[in-house]
């Protein structure tokens, strides 16, 4: 897909941390391609950019922790409030009043709490394999212990605060690894390391514990209430998040679901094509 060059390159500052932002095509609607987790930066959407603005005002920025955006050290500048209130931010000094809201994995945490408190924004919201622990976590991340110290951490046992800051570049290869479970990943796998490699353990280990109020009762709550359409899209091989947490959130919600088979849990990467005619079609449909 042919790069394009943003319209605008910017940074808001809102409390202190600077917030690296770019705004690509004058269509409409408006479209805010939210950040995910800090462990990569907006790049990511690299393959929806170029489609997208062709058709509609496109808006990415680089999640706080990620990027060209500050690296706060407080665990409390990582929470789903904070990363909504920058996506506002964002929006006025991009001058967009009102978007269609798109999100992948725990960008799904921003994107509710705009859905519900800011719904005069929003106009409908795409969740691409959206962190909504509504059901059980996946049998494989049940070995998880975030503070234990492990001699020899294996497998999920590597999602752990001692050993992202004394080994954080092996659970890097080992978490993009489990994002990219489709056969042929080569190009997306070594993309999102060195997206990941941007930033240190104990960054990451901040943004995680940024997220502790994101419980199961806190995400139904705000998915019951969301008023606006919504489409979800989640992978049956998804590694990361499991399918079964995109299907709750859609039934949640009362959403349309999309299934992608084989796919993992960043199809946006993997099926470009198919998520972009997804977004476009939705975009259309909400801004009519």
């Amino acid at each position: 897909m042919r790069a394009c060059l943003p319209d605008v390159v910017d940074t808001v500052r809102r409390d202190g941390v600077r917030i690296r932002y770019e705004r690509y095509g004058q269509g409409s609607p408006a479209i805010v391609l939210l950040p995910t987790w800090s462990v990569v930066n907006s790049r990511h959407w690299k393959m929806q950019v170029p489609y997208l603005s062709r058709h509609f005002t496109v808006v990415t920025f680089d999640g706080r922790g990620s990027g060209g955006s500050d690296r706060p050290a407080e665990a409390d500048a990582y929470s789903d409030v904070e990363f909504a209130w920058d996506a506002l931010a964002v929006m006025d000094a991009a001058g967009v009043e009102t978007a269609v809201l798109v999100s992948v994995s725990c960008g799904a945490l921003w994107a509710l709490r705009l859905c519900v408190e800011h719904p005069d924004r929003v106009l409908g919201s795409v969740f691409v394999a959206p962190t909504a622990p509504l059901v059980p976590r996946l049998p494989e991340r049940r070995v998880q212990r975030f503070h234990k110290v492990f001699d020899a951490p294996v497998g999920w046992q590597k999602y752990n605060s001692h050993y992202w800051r004394t080994d954080y570049p092996d659970f890097v290869d080992f978490f993009i690894h489990r994002i990219f479970t489709e056969p042929h990943s080569t190009k997306p796998i070594e993309d999102a390391i060195g997206w990941a490699l941007e930033i240190d353990g104990a960054t990451l280990e901040a943004a995680d514990l940024g997220l502790k109020d994101c419980s199961a009762a806190t995400t139904r709550r705000l998915a019951t209430r969301v008023t606006c359409p919504v489409l979800v899209v989640s992978g049956t091989q998804d590694a990361v998040r499991g399918y079964p947490e995109g299907a709750a959130l859609a039934d949640c919600t009362g959403a349309a679901l999309a299934t992608f088979e084989g796919a993992g849990h960043f199809p946006h990467l993997r099926d470009p094509v198919r998520v972009n005619v997804l977004i476009r079609q939705f975009a259309d449909r909400v801004g009519r």
